[in-house]
């Protein structure tokens, strides 16, 4: 289950990345709100999944999530460019997050 809870923290990380651009610098208090709430889900259940994950592992996993989803986001919402040498970075993010859920004893 802990292995769960890493998934939804982290897609609970992407949301509250993602929200972050459209609060406005906090000045939009329908977004802030809401990426408030994700920034505490996204905590909550990194906590839940810390209950039995290690520590590295699991801090890798979940940054490693919102980082490769917040990536895929931009280039989706906001036409962030989408270059080969970026999205092969990306990838090896992808990559290592792959290697650690592998090699967890867990």
């Amino acid at each position: 289950m802990a292995w769960v809870y890493l998934v939804i923290a982290g897609l609970f990380e992407i949301g509250w990345a993602i929200g972050l651009k459209y609060t406005a610098g906090f000045t939009k208090l329908g977004p802030s709100v809401v990426t408030v709430v994700g920034m505490i889900a996204s905590f909550a259940f990194l906590g839940l999944a810390l209950r039995s994950l290690p520590l590295g592992t699991a801090y890798a996993v979940w940054t490693g999530i919102g980082t490769a989803g917040t990536v895929v986001f931009g280039i989706v919402l906001f036409g962030e460019p989408v270059e080969p040498l970026r999205l092969a970075c990306i990838g090896l993010i992808v990559s290592g997050v792959a290697g650690l859920k592998l090699l967890s004893p867990q």
